[in-house]
């Protein structure tokens, strides 16, 4: 998803900073976008990291106008399972990640007067779900900082909401690479019958951080085939076939 995000917003004539652990990834990346993108090497849960993305950002492009928090993990275990090591790991990539990236960028955007966060959550920072405590409890968490920072931030100029993508098809949920047919039959219960495509959610990114969206503030915008709109009895009217 994040590579689909940059891709789009320098098609679209962003410059872009590309930041993650993935070097190799993020340099290729950048190669591909030319002039308009960078890339630094980001762990989301070092500050001193963080401090660094924002000086290469300003004294490459001169400002910081978006920030996408989009860093996320992973892990399928039940409840009584999870060790508390696993559940922080996930609790510091996915929430305090984005908090420090917050709290980093925040202030060069204050002093501009504008700018516009959009933290990635997740549908499933919208409902519960079995087997991902860590991941539901980060997301959820994702939600909730998101309002509170569009509270403090809105009335200094600077936007935050957060996306709620439903199933994508990312290493993440596919690791394996099957076909989309094969990834399709397990979303039979979602009212659009597919996974979501990772430029699906690159556009509702874009939007967020865009002047189109200039008076969306603490918004929460699911991009996930309706998902989240409610589970189907089988059998009975308005259900697939």
């Amino acid at each position: 998803m994040g590579a689909a995000t940059c891709r789009l917003f320098v098609d679209e004539g962003a410059r872009v900073v590309i930041a993650d652990v993935l070097e190799e990834e993020g340099q290729a990346l950048a190669r591909e976008l030319g002039d308009a993108a960078r890339f630094i090497r980001l762990d989301v849960t070092d500050e001193a990291n963080w401090e660094r993305v924002a000086a290469f950002t300003v004294e490459v492009f001169g400002r910081v106008d978006v920030l996408v928090n989009n860093a996320a993990v992973l892990k399928f275990a039940g409840i009584t399972e999870w060790s508390k090591q696993d559940f922080e790991r996930i609790l510091s990539i996915n929430l305090v990640g984005t908090f420090v990236g917050i709290r980093t960028i925040a202030p060069l955007m204050k002093a501009q007067g504008a700018g516009s966060i959009v933290n990635i959550s997740s549908v499933d920072g919208l409902r519960g779900v079995n087997a991902l405590a860590g991941y539901v409890a980060s997301k959820w968490g994702v939600r909730g900082l998101t309002k509170v920072a569009a509270l403090e931030l809105g009335h200094q100029g600077v936007r935050v909401n957060s996306v709620h993508p439903g199933g994508v098809n990312t290493a993440m949920t596919n690791p394996t690479g099957a076909p989309l047919d094969e990834i399709n039959k397990h979303y039979t219960n979602v009212p659009l019958q597919r996974v979501g495509l990772p430029e699906e959610v690159a556009r509702a990114t874009l939007f967020l951080a865009s002047d189109e969206a200039s008076y969306c503030n603490g918004t929460e915008l699911a991009v996930d085939g309706g998902m989240v709109a409610g589970a189907y009895y089988p059998g009975l009217p308005g259900a697939p076939a």
